[in-house]
C-alpha cells in the first residue's frame, strides 16, 4: 500500500479527471456529522473487492470540490488495482453531486456535507467516507493568531470588520466564502449558525479560488478544507485549537465536517464496481488512503 500511495503522490498531477464548474443555490438543513454513521462492508459473505480482479467497466463521480484530493487519489488507486476498470470525476459542488445522483446521470455524488432531509426521501443514501476538518485561513502576513468562535461568527455576520478588533492589525477584514449550494459553505455556516446571515465580500465557486483570493487579498479570511492547506495561507487557530486530524477526532476543534458519497438507493443495491468501491475504500488500504490525503477515517 505505501508503495502505491507514494507512486499516486509521484503521478498526481497526469490525472485522468475531468474538471469541472457549477454552482448551486438553495440553503442547506444538513445534520451534525455524529449523526452519520459509515456503512458496512458490502460484498458478498466472503468475498471483497480485493477477491474480484476481473472488474471491468466505468465508475462515475460528481460533486464535491473539497474532495477533488480524496477523489483523485481514490480513483487513481482503485484504477491501478483494477486496470480494467474506468473512474471519471467532475468537481462541480455537492448540490450539484447529489442532484446528479439522484437524476441518474452519476453512480456516486461527492458531498462535503450531511444529506438534507429531502434529499434523503427521494432515496439517495448517505454514505460516510471520511471526516473532514474546516480550516480558517488568512493571508500569510496578517497578525493574528486566534480566533474565539464568536469571532468568528462576528466576523462573518459584519458585526467585526476590522481585525483589531480580532488580535490583527488596523486593517479592514475581507470576507470570502464558498457560492450557495457548496458543501463546505454549507457545514462551515451550521455549524456556526450563521445561515443566511453571513456578509461575504466575495463568493467563490471552489476550494481552490477561496485558497487563491486569501492568498492575493491582504486582510482576507476564508474557510477550505483542512487537506488542501499549504504555505500559500496562513491557518488560524480556533478557541486556542490548532485544526488536526487529532484535535478534529478527540472533539476540541470545533469546525469538521463528514465526506459523503452518496447513492441512489443502499450500497447493496449498486453495481458490482460500485460496490466493490466501497468495500475498497472501508478496507485497511483504504482507510490508508483517508489518512494519506489528511482526512480521519470513520471504521
Amino acid at each position: 500500500m505505501k508503495k502505491n500511495l507514494m507512486k499516486f503522490m509521484a503521478i498526481a498531477g497526469t490525472t485522468i479527471l475531468t474538471m469541472g464548474t457549477l454552482s448551486g443555490c438553495g440553503s442547506s438543513n444538513a445534520e451534525t456529522v455524529a449523526a452519520g454513521t459509515a456503512p458496512q462492508t458490502t460484498a458478498a459473505q466472503g468475498e471483497t473487492a480485493q477477491d474480484t480482479p476481473n472488474l471491468k467497466g466505468s465508475i462515475s463521480m460528481v460533486g464535491s470540490t473539497s474532495m477533488e484530493k480524496f477523489s483523485t487519489a481514490l480513483s487513481e488507486l482503485f484504477m491501478e488495482k483494477y486496470p480494467n476498470v474506468t473512474v471519471q470525476a467532475e468537481f462541480v459542488g455537492s448540490g450539484a453531486g447529489v442532484e446528479a445522483v439522484n437524476n441518474g446521470s452519476a453512480d456516486i455524488g461527492n458531498s462535503s456535507r450531511n444529506l438534507k432531509d429531502e434529499e434523503k426521501a427521494n432515496g439517495v443514501a448517505e454514505n460516510i467516507v471520511a471526516i473532514d476538518g474546516i480550516a480558517v485561513i488568512t493571508d500569510s502576513a496578517n497578525a493574528a493568531e486566534d480566533l474565539t468562535k464568536d469571532q468568528l461568527i462576528s466576523i462573518y455576520n459584519g458585526s467585526i470588520t476590522n481585525w483589531k478588533e480580532a488580535g490583527g492589525a488596523d486593517q479592514p477584514i475581507v470576507v470570502i466564502g464558498r457560492e450557495s449550494g457548496s458543501g463546505t459553505r454549507s457545514a462551515f455556516e451550521e455549524i456556526l449558525k450563521v445561515e443566511d446571515n453571513c456578509k461575504y465580500s466575495n463568493e467563490l465557486d471552489s476550494t481552490g479560488a477561496v485558497m487563491a483570493k486569501v492568498a492575493s487579498t491582504p486582510g482576507a479570511i476564508g474557510y477550505v478544507s483542512l487537506d488542501v492547506l499549504d504555505d500559500t495561507v496562513k491557518t488560524l487557530n480556533l478557541d486556542g485549537v490548532e485544526p488536526s486530524a487529532d484535535t478534529i477526532q478527540s472533539g476540541s476543534y470545533f469546525l469538521s465536517r463528514p465526506f459523503v458519497m452518496a447513492t441512489k438507493g443502499e450500497i447493496a443495491e449498486q453495481s458490482d464496481l460500485v460496490k466493490a468501491l466501497f468495500d475498497y475504500i472501508y478496507s485497511d488500504e483504504g482507510t490508508e488512503l483517508v489518512k494519506s490525503v489528511g482526512l480521519i477515517p470513520v471504521n
